[in-house]
């Protein structure tokens, strides 16, 4: 008889939260598949019911705050996709696809021109107007979408980097919204959702930067990247040598390597417990694929307020610093579609404290200790990163250990805490543009090629004390 793969891990209250969680996920499962078999009509019942529930107990305090900013919110709420978040604010957004070595096709948007520019020609040709390149790319379950979703264009990065001036492209991982297709499997096919963070750093990243490179021109871009945006960069940094000559500068805000824990119970039994567990639950395909259910049939205020009782019931986020009007939003934007297995890959990585590579072997029904004496997974060798690396986390974000973080990586690495800031903070909070912006303006303005010169990282330290 085959060994249960996570017996002796867990103790007696972990077996009980691991058998809640597995009647939660089912419940949820059970109210999925009856949803989708309901009409139209009965959807929009239960979304006028919660709503109603809403008016009835909540104060004409919360309500004000609701409605207020309520026009913009709710515009930027109902957009369909990038493009038209884009559009509400004149800007024009190119929409390009990146075909990966193993065949998956990623949409990768682009942000070239400020208002009024639109006729010019950028970074295309012998003529053309020569713009810096700069990368940006998401965090795990999301999109390019959570860079734009906001509801003051002052606090939108993206459109600050236009409007300095540079050629901006957003990058998707495969599988999301923009990156659902590959030319060798569908979408239903499992093989499609075999990829872990294994895959973004030696397909996704590398080739979405080749492939901006090469329709530029530009001999090098300067990257920004937000939670696992960072933890793929740090990846991909680490295992593809070239392509250091090839990044001006990483900018990681929010990063992402080895995070400590969790804060729930429940969840960190799922942490201890056997990667065969959590595809026992979510399955070998997309994760967590109802939330776009849930928003469809509850009114927006309390799809938010259960995004933050998620939120704090995971991690031990507040989300003070963003207003109800920016949840409302971007909280519609947050989730995109990824393999369940890219979250086992994160699972391992906490379990072991170590920013390892996918660990396909299962482990025997032995302690950790015992186990490590004869199987090493490879890890990321984040010390080989040769690019300027600038990290900006929060001093309240609770997958943020910058001590570990800092023993991993070499030893040029600069990085600044924003004392109150959470994990989302970097995204949507207020006063992300006096905060958080003028530490990636001084990086970009100082690392300007892939020289990495001593006088880039003097001219660098010599801004960042001055802001």
């Amino acid at each position: 008889m085959a060994p249960i793969p996570f017996l002796g891990r867990l103790n007696l209250a972990e077996y009980a939260a691991l058998v809640g969680s597995f009647f939660l996920v089912g419940l949820e499962a059970f109210i999925r598949i009856l949803t989708l078999a309901l009409p139209t009509s009965i959807i929009s019942l239960f979304y006028r019911a919660s709503r109603r529930l809403f008016n009835r107990f909540t104060s004409p305090a919360d309500k004000k705050a609701v409605t207020r900013k309520k026009d913009v919110s709710s515009s930027i709420r109902d957009a369909s996709d990038f493009v038209d978040l884009c559009a509400l604010y004149g800007y024009y957004a190119e929409e390009h696809v990146v075909q990966t070595g193993d065949g998956y096709l990623l949409g990768v948007h682009r942000l070239a021109w400020r208002r009024g520019e639109e006729d010019q020609r950028v970074n295309h040709g012998k003529n053309s107007v020569k713009k810096n390149v700069v990368y940006l790319h998401h965090g795990l379950l999301m999109n390019s979408e959570v860079w734009v979703c906001l509801t003051d264009e002052e606090r939108c990065l993206p459109f600050k980097l236009v409007e300095k001036g540079y050629d901006v492209w957003l990058g998707n991982n495969r599988g999301n919204k923009y990156s659902k297709k590959s030319v060798h499997h569908s979408p239903t096919d499992i093989p499609f959702w075999d990829f872990s963070m294994d895959e973004f750093a030696f397909h996704d990243i590398p080739d979405s930067i080749q492939y901006i490179l090469e329709t530029t021109g530009a001999p090098s871009l300067s990257y920004i990247g937000f939670s696992q945006g960072t933890a793929q960069a740090f990846a991909t940094l680490a295992v593809h040598p070239k392509l250091n000559d090839q990044v001006n500068v990483f900018i990681a805000l929010a990063p992402a390597m080895s995070p400590a824990g969790l804060s729930n119970g429940v969840v960190d039994a799922l942490v201890k417990a056997s990667p065969q567990v959590l595809f026992l639950l979510f399955g070998r395909r997309s994760i967590l694929s109802s939330a776009n259910m849930w928003q469809a049939i509850l009114f927006p205020p309390i799809f938010v307020r259960a995004i933050d009782m998620g939120l704090s019931f995971l991690f031990g986020w507040h989300a003070k610093n963003i207003s109800t009007s920016q949840k409302l939003a971007a909280y519609p934007h947050l989730y995109s579609f990824t393999s369940t297995k890219s979250v086992v890959h994160w699972f391992q990585i906490m379990r072991t404290e170590s920013f390892q590579m996918y660990d396909d072997d299962v482990q025997p029904v032995v302690s950790l200790g015992s186990v490590s004496k004869y199987t090493k997974v490879a890890k990321f060798p984040t010390r080989n990163i040769k690019t300027p690396i600038v990290l900006v986390y929060g001093g309240s974000d609770s997958l943020v250990d910058i001590n570990v973080m800092m023993k991993e990586l070499p030893s040029h690495t600069i990085a600044t805490e924003i004392p109150h800031y959470e994990h989302l903070d970097f995204l949507w909070a207020r006063e992300v543009e006096t905060l958080v912006f003028p530490h990636v303006f001084d990086a970009l303005e100082s690392f300007i090629d892939a020289k990495h010169s001593k006088e880039e990282y003097d001219r660098y330290r010599s801004a960042r004390h001055a802001s």
